[in-house]
């Protein structure tokens, strides 16, 4: 437990050092090097520290950056001001009336606005409030779904299924039933016990 405290102390005395402007360079990488050798931990972070300095100092341009880490445009009633316009390359069209805009409003027609607005956003809150009507799809779909079924119920029924076996047909049931009357089948609390052996039927 001391060897990992004073390893500790050693390693916050080093960055602080560190980051202290003004040090040579060269006694900044030799110290790390040192501690880098005694903690594969921090052998990891210089490497990584490199990798970020060198990709900082490259000379790429903002195209190199991936597209997912980008801002996106969102356009929802709960988020009404997305990060970026919803037109980004405009035409020339476009660009003159966005230096139009800069101007007194006063000089912009209902069109010009309309146009500045279509080019920030992409659907207003009346159309964004509007009912759609995925509904009708939505039942259609499972109503589809729900005959497709059904035909394949009504297949394997007529041409999978074997037929019924003669156990459960109507006389069968009646004569099996009897037939545990007359043996007097649960006489006390079961099925006998309902049975009146003398008026021959149900009891009341």
């Amino acid at each position: 437990m001391t060897f990992l405290w004073s390893q500790r102390s050693a390693t916050a005395q080093l960055w602080c050092q560190v980051a202290v402007p003004g040090r040579p360079t060269q006694r900044h990488s030799e110290m790390l090097s040192a501690l880098a050798q005694r903690s594969p931990l921090l052998a990891r972070m210089r490497l990584l520290g490199a990798m970020s300095v060198r990709a900082a100092h490259t000379h790429g341009d903002h195209d190199a950056v991936p597209y997912y880490t980008k801002p996106a445009y969102f356009d929802h009633r709960t988020s009404p001001l997305p990060e970026i316009p919803f037109h980004e390359d405009l035409t020339s069209q476009e660009n003159a009336l966005k230096e139009k805009e800069k101007g007194p409003w006063k000089q912009l027609s209902l069109e010009d606005k309309i146009s500045l607005y279509r080019i920030k956003f992409d659907k207003t809150y009346a159309e964004m409030n509007k009912p759609s009507n995925e509904w009708k799809s939505v039942i259609g779909s499972v109503l589809f779904f729900f005959g497709i079924t059904g035909l394949i119920v009504w297949w394997q029924r007529v041409y999978v299924f074997p037929p019924l076996p003669h156990t459960l047909e109507e006389d069968w049931k009646a004569m099996q039933l009897r037939r545990e009357l007359d043996m007097r089948i649960g006489i006390i609390e079961g099925l006998s016990s309902k049975w009146d052996y003398e008026k021959n039927d149900w009891k009341k």
